[in-house]
C-alpha cells in the first residue's frame, strides 16, 4: 500500500508540473484556442478551482491501480510499456469521454482534439513513471 502511495504522489506531483507547463505552451502555441477558455461555460472562480490542481492527482491514483492491475500485459522496454498504457488509457477512457463532451457541449472541435492528445500524453508519462519504478 505505501509503495502505491509513493507511485500516486509521485506520478501526481509530476503531471501537476506538466500540466502548468501545457498551459503555457497552449497559450503560446495555440492563442486562439486558448482564447475559448474565457466563454463563460467554463467557471474557474470560487472553491471548485481547487479540483483543477486536485485532477492529476486522482488520475494517477486511478492510473496506479490500472498499472497495478494491467502491468503484466504490457511487454518491451519501460518507456515502451508506458507508451502502451497511455494509448490503452486513450482508447478506452480520453476518447469516448472526448466523444460524448464534443458532441453534448458547445465546445469546438480543436479544443476537444487538445483534450484528446493532453489526456493521452498525461497517460503515457504516468506509465513511463510506472514501468520505471514497478516493472
Amino acid at each position: 500500500m505505501q509503495k502505491f502511495l509513493i507511485k500516486g504522489l509521485i506520478a501526481g506531483v509530476v503531471l501537476l508540473g506538466f500540466s502548468y507547463a501545457a498551459l503555457y505552451l497552449m497559450v503560446a502555441l495555440f492563442p486562439n484556442l486558448a482564447e475559448q477558455y474565457y466563454d463563460p461555460i467554463f467557471s474557474f472562480e470560487g472553491n471548485k478551482s481547487i479540483l483543477y490542481f486536485l485532477h492529476p492527482f486522482v488520475l494517477s491514483f486511478a492510473l496506479a491501480w490500472f498499472w497495478r492491475r494491467f502491468k503484466g500485459l504490457f511487454h518491451g522496454p519501460f518507456w515502451w510499456r508506458g507508451i502502451e498504457m497511455g494509448l490503452v488509457y486513450g482508447l478506452i477512457a480520453t476518447l469516448p469521454a472526448m466523444w460524448i463532451t464534443f458532441s453534448s457541449m458547445s465546445v469546438s472541435l480543436g479544443l476537444v482534439i487538445t483534450w484528446l492528445l493532453y489526456g493521452v500524453i498525461q497517460a503515457i508519462v504516468v506509465g513511463i513513471i510506472f514501468a520505471k519504478i514497478s516493472p
